[in-house]
C-alpha cells in the first residue's frame, strides 16, 4: 500500500492564476442575496446597485442621458463584486489545501479483529465502514484506516499525511504515544487500534472542513462589529434620506443615483467587505503554522490571552538534562572522578549517560574506552535508582545520592552534602559515584534552558502577557530555571489539579489563559483554558479537550499561535480604523460638489477642487470600491505584528491606518478625478 501524499505546508500564491479564476467565479455565487444579507454592508450595496441599474436602464429606454447613471451603477456593482472576491479568495486558499489533504487520504482497507485476543483472525473492511469500538490489526506498509488508540504493540508510524514531516514517531499501547490518525503509514512493526472516531467525524475529516472555512463561525468580536456596521449604515441611510428632503426645500433635490453613491461611499464597506477575509485568513495562517483551530473564536482568544501556561521539559528546556560539572569529593582527585563517571556511564544509552561520557572526554580529555567483554551492564532500575558497570577492575557506580549511599552504607561527607544543595539549588541534578563501594564525588546535570527564550519571554512581557512554568521539579529546581528563563511565575512539584485550580483562579481575576498539553492528565487543564493547544503526538482525550492541535507538537508554538490571534486582532481593527477615516475625505470630495448650487458657501469645502460634481461623484465611486482591492493583500497577510503595548500599538494605529485613511481618499479621489478629466469623460 502506497504512502499517503505529504501536504504541502508552504502558503499558497496569494496571486496563483487558478485560485483567482476560481475565486472570480465563486464571487458571482456569493452575489445571492440570501447569503449577502450576513453581510449587512455589502448587501445595503447589493440593493443600492440593483436600484441604480433599473433607474439607468429607465432612463436608457425614455431616451433620456443614461451614461453618468449607468457608470455609477457598474461602479457599485464592482464594490460589491470586489467584496465578495475578498472573501472567496480567502476561502479558495483554504480549500486548495483542503484538497490536498484529500488527496492525501486514500481509501484505505482495514484488518477487523474478529478476536481482539487473536491477530491471526481478521477480515478485510473498508475504512469508511468502521465503527467506534471496532478492533483493527495495523501492520508494516498499511496505512491506519481511522482515527483510534494503540491498545496492544508498538510501531513506526509516519505521520506526514499529517504533520508534513517525514520523520516517523514511536506509537505504543499505554502512556501518552497511543493515539493514532488515520490516513498515517505504518513503516515497522505492528499494532492494534481500537477506533474512536465515527465515519466522517476523524481528525482529518475536520481538517479538510476547517481549512475551507465551512465550520467557520463569527467570533463574538466580528458579531459586534457587524452590528456596529449595520447601525452605521442605518445612520447614513437615515442622514442620506433626510438630505433629500433638506435639498427639496431649496427647489434643487439631486438624483437618486447620486444619493445613492452619497450613501455607498459614505458607509463602512471597506471593512464590510474585508471582515470576513480577515477571519478566514486568521485560521489559515494556523493552517499554515500547522495548527488547527476548531473554532475562528479559539485564534480570538488567543490573542486577548494574558496567561501563557508552560510545560517545563521540552518547551522552555531542551528536555535532555547534560552533565555540566563534576564534584570530587574530600581527597578525591578530579581524574579519577571523571573515569569512575565516564566507566558507569559507558553502556548508559540516556541523552544524560552520553552527556557524562562526552563531558568526560571534552573536559578532562579521557579517552572512550571499549566496553570490555566480561563486562557486566547494571542498567538502572525505579528500584535502585542506580546503573553502572562491574569490570575486572571493581564495580562503578552513578546513580541518586541518596540511593547510592544507602546501597554503599556511607555517610555523605559535609563538603558532599554540600555540592549536593547547592546543585540543587541551582537547578541542577545531582547524581553520586562510586567505585569499589567508595563515593567518589557528585555529577553536576542540569537542564539546559532553550537559546533565545528568555528574550521571547521579555517580548510577550513587553505584550502584557503573564508566562507561568509548570513543572514537577521540587520548588528549589524550579525556582532557579524559572529565574534563568525569566518567566513571570512558575508552579513547582504541578499536579493536574494543580494546573486547573492556576487557570480558575486566574479566569476568576478576568484573565484569559492559554496553555499546552499532550497526557490524559493535562485534558482538565486544557478544558478549561481559554486556548487550550494540545500536542497532535498526545492522547485523544486531550486532544479533544482542547480547542486547537499543533500537528508538529511543538510546545512552544503556542507563542506562535498568540502572536498570530493578536495579528488578527490588530489587522481587523487597523482596517476598520482606516475604513472609518476613508469617510471623512470622501464629505470633502462629494457634499460640496453636491450642494454647492444651494448652498454656495460650502464651496469653501471643496479642498479638491475636483472638475465637476458628476466627476466628483463618479471618482469618489471609483475610489470606494479599488480600495477595496489594494487592501484584499494585507487582509489576507495581516498587519504586520510587532510586540509593544497596547498605548503604543493604539498611536502606531492612528498614525498609519487613521491618519492614512484620512489622506489616502484625497490623493486617490483627485487622481481619478484628473485621470477622467484627461479622457475626455466631463
Amino acid at each position: 500500500m502506497q504512502a499517503a501524499t505529504v501536504a504541502p505546508r508552504g502558503d499558497a500564491a496569494l496571486l496563483d492564476r487558478a485560485l483567482l479564476l476560481r475565486a472570480a467565479g465563486d464571487a458571482l455565487v456569493k452575489l445571492n442575496p440570501a447569503r449577502l444579507i450576513r453581510n449587512p454592508v455589502i448587501f445595503v450595496t447589493e440593493v443600492v446597485s440593483i436600484l441604480v441599474t433599473i433607474l439607468s436602464v429607465a432612463a436608457l429606454v425614455r431616451g433620456e442621458a443614461w451614461g453618468f447613471f449607468a457608470a455609477i451603477a457598474a461602479w457599485l456593482w464592482f464594490t460589491v463584486l470586489f467584496a465578495t472576491f475578498a472573501e472567496a479568495v480567502a476561502e479558495g486558499r483554504g480549500r486548495a489545501r483542503a484538497e490536498s489533504l484529500r488527496r492525501a487520504r486514500t481509501d484505505a482497507r482495514a484488518k477487523l479483529l474478529l478476536r481482539a485476543d487473536d491477530r491471526s483472525l481478521w477480515q478485510p473492511r473498508s475504512a469508511t465502514d468502521l465503527r467506534s469500538g471496532d478492533i483493527v490489526l495495523v501492520e508494516s506498509g498499511d496505512l491506519v484506516p481511522s482515527d483510534g488508540e494503540v491498545i496492544e504493540g508498538i510501531a513506526s508510524v509516519n505521520e506526514a499525511a499529517v504533520t508534513g514531516e517525514s520523520a516517523p514517531v514511536i506509537r505504543e499501547s499505554g502512556g501518552d504515544r497511543s493515539a493514532v490518525t488515520g490516513g498515517t503509514l505504518v513503516v515497522s512493526d505492528w499494532i492494534v487500534v481500537r477506533i474512536t472516531a465515527a465515519p466522517g467525524s476523524t481528525f482529518m475529516d475536520r481538517m479538510i472542513q476547517l481549512v475551507e472555512g465551512a465550520s467557520r463561525q463569527k467570533t463574538p468580536n466580528e458579531i459586534a462589529l457587524d452590528i456596529l456596521l449595520a447601525g452605521m449604515t442605518i445612520i447614513f441611510l437615515i442622514a442620506v434620506v433626510s438630505l433629500v428632503g433638506l435639498a427639496s426645500w431649496n427647489g434643487n433635490p439631486p438624483g437618486v443615483p447620486v444619493l445613492a453613491a452619497l450613501l455607498i461611499t459614505l458607509i463602512p464597506t471597506t471593512i464590510g467587505g474585508l471582515l470576513s477575509a480577515i477571519g478566514i485568513a486568521g485560521m489559515d495562517r494556523l493552517v499554515r503554522f500547522n495548527v488547527m483551530a476548531t473554532s475562528g473564536r479559539a485564534v480570538e482568544a488567543a490573542g486577548d490571552v494574558d496567561v501563557l501556561l508552560l510545560d517545563k521539559t521540552g518547551t522552555i528546556t531542551l528536555g535532555n538534562r547534560q552533565a555540566a560539572a563534576f564534584h570530587p569529593a574530600p581527597g578525591v582527585e578530579a581524574g579519577r572522578l571523571a573515569e569512575a563517571a565516564l566507566l558507569s556511564s559507558l553502556a548508559d544509552e540516556t541523552p544524560e549517560g552520553r552527556s557524562i561520557v562526552a563531558f568526560a572526554r571534552d573536559h578532562h580529555h579521557l579517552p572512550i574506552p571499549v566496553l570490555p567483554a566480561d563486562a557486566k551492564v547494571v542498567p538502572f532500575t525505579a528500584q535502585t535508582r542506580m546503573s553502572g558497570l562491574d569490570t575486572a577492575d571493581g564495580s562503578y557506580r552513578k546513580g541518586a545520592v541518596e540511593a547510592l549511599a544507602a546501597a554503599i552504607g556511607a555517610e555523605l561527607p559535609a563538603a558532599v552534602r554540600q555540592d549536593v544543595e547547592r546543585v540543587g539549588r541551582s537547578g541542577g541534578t545531582p547524581l553520586a559515584v562510586s567505585h569499589q563501594g567508595r563515593l567518589l564525588g557528585v555529577i553536576e546535570l542540569k537542564d539546559i534552558v532553550k537559546p533565545g527564550i528568555r528574550e521571547r519571554f521579555a517580548a510577550l512581557r513587553r505584550m502584557g502577557i503573564r508566562t507561568v512554568m509548570v513543572t514537577g521539579d521540587n520548588r528549589l529546581t524550579a525556582a532557579a530555571i524559572a529565574t534563568e528563563a525569566g518567566v513571570d511565575d512558575f508552579i513547582a512539584e504541578a499536579t493536574p489539579e494543580d494546573k486547573l485550580r492556576y487557570i480558575r483562579e486566574a479566569q476568576a481575576e478576568g484573565r484569559l489563559v492559554a496553555m499546552a498539553g499532550d497526557g490524559t492528565n493535562d485534558a482538565p487543564a486544557l478544558a478549561q483554558a481559554d486556548v487550550g493547544v494540545a500536542m497532535q503526538t498526545g492522547t485523544q482525550a486531550a486532544r479533544e479537550a482542547g480547542n486547537m492541535v499543533d500537528l508538529d507538537s511543538d510546545p512552544t508554538k503556542l507563542i506562535e499561535v498568540v502572536e498570530i490571534g493578536k495579528q488578527l486582532l490588530i489587522t481587523r481593527g487597523a482596517l476598520t480604523t482606516f475604513s472609518i477615516a476613508n469617510d471623512v475625505a470622501k464629505y470633502f470630495a462629494i457634499l460640496p460638489t453636491i450642494f454647492v448650487a444651494s448652498y454656495p458657501q460650502l464651496q469653501a469645502l471643496n479642498l479638491m477642487r475636483l472638475t465637476s460634481p458628476e466627476s466628483a461623484i463618479l471618482s469618489a465611486v471609483i475610489f470606494n470600491a479599488l480600495i477595496i482591492v489594494a487592501l484584499v493583500p494585507l487582509a489576507l497577510r495581516g498587519v504586520r505584528y510587532t510586540p509593544v503595548g497596547a498605548a503604543a500599538l493604539l498611536r502606531r494605529n492612528l498614525l498609519i491606518y487613521g491618519l492614512g485613511g484620512i489622506v489616502a481618499p484625497f490623493i486617490g479621489i483627485k487622481l481619478i478625478d484628473v485621470i477622467l478629466t484627461l479622457l475626455g469623460f466631463f
